[in-house]
């Protein structure tokens, strides 16, 4: 016979392990802020311009996802790409809160009106971004709001076309954070490059437009975006719009960016007209359970290098003190012919695999073997998180996967690899992940040589092009990061 001290005391063990009791230990806890990260200096924007004043503030924002026992990071802002401050973040992260890299997600909405962080002149720009994010992240923090519940939600917004012989991915996602079924934060992705307001001053585009709308029709609410996979996707022009583009170009400036900033609302609005869509349906999956993250890098594959007599010819009326040029200089884009000569006069091994160059903040890839240029340019490359390609990152709140992906992923493999899980589990794919938006192109766009599989040499300099083969290995990889990671946890 169990005494009755005994029994109480196995009664309260047994309680102590119900499903009620661990579902507690998963119930989510929220925090978000805003931070205004526009510029007030001229700089150079991503487009190429200097930036001529400001059309509208640009904005980092930050979500804090808190289960217990592990904090998710998700950081969006109106750049580009975060760049020079994204070791930087990571960094302080890990070292002042405990936060490692693998559970901060650094998002870019893909805006161009913004300044670029690979030009020397605005690393200075890219390291206050890095401390103003920090803070965002502690100001969330400190904002928690306990037992709020996550939604995952999606349509279509049909406004965008694809390049490359590629079929368009329209898919806009939505994970809504709620507490007492009214929102806080709606964080909401589209594979798209932005459509612009303006020639040469800072704003947003159109996703701005989208978020300022969503936040009007949901007061207090802190709307989120981040661009998907949206590498070789666009805004879809009206019929007459280039025509009245070109008109107020012949006009003036002012001309030219009244109508940008018309097309870039007219968009913006289609985009949050669908957001609002998406939470009203009854179809959005509810997410809940415990926080895990982990972090690798794909290595991908590159193709075989062009012989120095072609070089040669390359750069035959290209002058002859020309040196390795930071964007946008009008060189530039021979910068991996003259890297390539270095290669064939110092007898430096062709690399194979992007996992044998690191990247500089001004997006040199450097070969590991190189070391006159690591030396050279040590001052543009971080010791703790050096950036090397292909980084990925896949979170997991419960049962759905969050992948990010570092640069700029073209739609087709975005989807390829939302498709292969979606039947049987939510899951969330973006792109434009922490530092330096490279495009990762499809095969047909490497065969095509188009722009999109090009900027591996004439932005970041490399001797070589990619293998058709990246866009499988790319998705394959991927696939697997995902499914080992839903392997440990299961």
């Amino acid at each position: 016979m169990i005494k009755a001290p005994l029994l109480s005391c196995l009664i309260f063990l047994l309680l102590s392990f119900t499903p009620e009791h661990v579902s507690s230990q998963n119930k989510l806890s929220a925090g978000f802020a805003k931070a205004k990260i526009t510029n007030t200096e001229s700089l150079v924007m991503v487009n190429g311009r200097m930036s001529q004043g400001v059309k509208e503030d640009i904005y980092a924002r930050a979500l804090v996802l808190n289960d217990g026992n592990q904090r998710l990071i998700i950081i969006t802002y109106d750049l580009n790409c975060l760049d020079v401050g994204t070791p930087l973040l990571r960094e302080r992260l890990q070292n002042e809160l405990g936060i490692p890299p693998e559970y901060v997600l650094l998002l870019a909405t893909h805006n161009h009106s913004a300044p670029i962080q690979i030009n020397s002149n605005n690393f200075e720009y890219g390291k206050w971004l890095a401390d103003v994010m920090y803070e965002l992240v502690e100001k969330a923090i400190e904002s928690e709001i306990e037992d709020v519940s996550l939604t995952l939600g999606n349509g279509m917004g049909h406004f965008v076309v694809s390049v490359g012989n590629a079929p368009v991915d329209y898919e806009i996602q939505l994970l809504t954070v709620n507490k007492d079924d009214q929102p806080l934060v709606m964080f909401f992705t589209h594979g798209v490059h932005p459509q612009q307001a303006a020639y040469n001053k800072i704003e947003a585009g159109h996703p701005g437009y989208a978020m300022d709308l969503i936040e009007e029709t949901f007061p207090g609410v802190q709307a989120m975006y981040a661009d998907a996979s949206g590498g070789n996707q666009f805004v879809m022009p009206r019929s007459e719009y280039r025509k009245e583009m070109m008109n107020a170009m012949k006009i003036s400036i002012d001309s030219l960016e009244r109508m940008m900033e018309k097309g870039a609302r007219h968009v913006g609005s289609q985009l949050a007209d669908a957001v609002v869509e998406i939470y009203g349906q009854n179809s959005n999956v509810s997410i809940e359970g415990p926080i895990s993250s982990t972090m690798d890098v794909l290595s991908l594959p590159l193709g075989k290098p062009i012989s120095k007599v072609e070089a040669l010819e390359l750069i035959k009326d290209v002058p002859d003190d020309v040196g390795f040029e930071q964007y946008p200089h009008d060189h530039r884009s021979t910068n991996w012919v003259r890297m390539l000569l270095r290669y064939y006069e110092q007898d430096i091994p062709f690399p194979t695999r992007t996992t044998d160059m690191v990247c500089t903040y001004d997006t040199y890839l450097i070969h590991e073997e190189d070391q006159e240029f690591l030396e050279k340019y040590d001052y543009s490359l971080h010791k703790k998180y050096p950036c090397i390609y292909n980084e990925v990152i896949v979170a997991q709140i419960g049962s759905m996967p969050i992948v990010a992906m570092q640069g700029e992923i073209c739609a087709p493999i975005g989807a390829r690899i939302k498709d292969h899980f979606r039947r049987d589990r939510p899951i969330m794919v973006t792109g434009y992940m922490g530092e330096h938006n490279l495009y990762i192109p499809t095969r047909e766009l490497v065969r095509q040589n188009a722009y999109q599989a090009q900027t591996l040499q004439i932005q970041y300099a490399s001797p070589v092009g990619w293998d058709p083969s990246v866009e499988d290995e790319m998705v394959e990889g991927v696939i697997d990061l995902v499914n080992q990671k839903l392997g440990k946890e299961e």
